[in-house]
């Protein structure tokens, strides 16, 4: 079946050759489409030279930094304006090994949409600061008990059959930053596709710094009271 990873940048020069790299090794035939936020370090530059050696290779360069969020929803556009039939998300950061990819392929066949979970595994975030991991937990447990799911729902690193999930079901999440992430999956959740779950190692960044800044931890932490108490009242379906 017809296959693309999308991967969304923003300032990860040093990061795009290794990652590309570790997709190479993988025996699965796709395509790559990379959706930057005006990258100011030369990835664009990168991603380019990639795709001139590369016709697998794809992109959309935006005007300015949109979200995240927003970088899914146009990658999940394009799959399913190029009628894709697997849609594999991921990080740029090193932090999504590709070796997962396989397996998020073989067991989509018999689900509608496949995910990662950094709490199956003990050992899982190990090497991450003391003051992440806390914000990790505590986000995770908070999610899931406002919205009543078991879910580790803020994680890009996803696969979607697009056979089975319809694209207003995916886009019914209208955050454009990081609560994209846990407002799609509880859309789905509520719509009664299978999810499922694999367990994966998730190493802290080595080269480059996070994108999440305070005000999106404050801005998520809104959007996910507002939602809460949106559901609580009036039963988003």
């Amino acid at each position: 079946m017809k296959k693309i990873v999308v991967i969304p940048t923003l300032n990860e020069n040093k990061n795009i050759d290794i990652l590309f790299s570790n997709l190479l090794k993988l025996d699965i035939k796709f395509d790559l489409l990379f959706i930057d936020d005006n990258s100011k370090d030369g990835t664009r530059k990168k991603i380019i030279e990639l795709s001139k050696k590369n016709q697998n290779i794809k992109f959309i360069f935006r005007k300015k930094k949109l979200g995240v969020g927003s970088a899914h929803k146009v990658g999940i556009n394009f799959a399913y304006k190029k009628k894709y039939k697997i849609l594999i998300t991921m990080d740029a950061d090193g932090t999504h090994n590709p070796k997962y990819i396989p397996q998020l392929i073989k067991l989509n066949k018999y689900n509608s949409i496949v995910i990662t979970n950094r709490f199956l595994s003990k050992n899982s975030i190990i090497d991450w600061p003391i003051s992440r991991r806390l914000l990790t937990k505590i986000r995770y447990h908070l999610i899931n008990y406002l919205l009543n799911i078991r879910y580790d729902t803020s994680g890009a690193f996803r696969c979607y059959n697009l056979n089975i999930v319809k694209k207003k079901d995916i886009l019914a999440a209208k955050d454009n930053g990081y609560s994209f992430f846990w407002e799609s999956i509880f859309i789905l959740h509520k719509k009664k596709y299978k999810i499922h779950e694999i367990p994966v190692d998730l190493p802290y960044r080595k080269i480059g710094s996070s994108k999440m800044k305070l005000r999106d931890i404050v801005s998520s932490l809104y959007y996910l009271s507002i939602y809460f108490f949106k559901n609580l009242f009036f039963k988003i379906k």
